[in-house]
């Protein structure tokens, strides 16, 4: 069985959604558990590479980045205002169960 996806919550995702995967046994790493809030878009990108951690962003500044080249190890993106907590612990729970780590490796997820 390939290895599965962990998880790197940009700043601005609520810590709901940590909580809520984490209780589902789901590895689960926040820019705040990480002492990360306020880096730069491609420094959490680089971080999340090296740790191997998809980032979950509602930043579209991050597929940016994706799109320049910016080498990443996946990027999991909604928009703001899409999801509700619960629907966002939702939508993720589905890419964690059906991608692996090298599905998402220089890809994004559009939630």
């Amino acid at each position: 069985m390939a290895d599965a996806i962990r998880f790197f919550l940009d700043q601005h995702i609520p810590a709901a959604v940590a909580e809520g995967l984490r209780n589902r046994g789901i590895d689960v790493l926040s820019a705040q558990d990480a002492g990360r809030c306020g880096f730069a878009d491609s420094e959490q990108l680089q971080y999340a590479l090296a740790e191997g951690r998809v980032v979950v962003t509602f930043d579209d500044d991050y597929l940016t980045l994706a799109a320049a080249g910016t080498e990443h190890a996946g990027i999991a993106y909604a928009p703001a205002t899409k999801y509700s907590v619960g629907q966002l612990i939702y939508a993720l729970l589905l890419v964690h169960g059906v991608l692996t780590p090298e599905d998402m490796r220089n890809h994004v997820e559009f939630l």
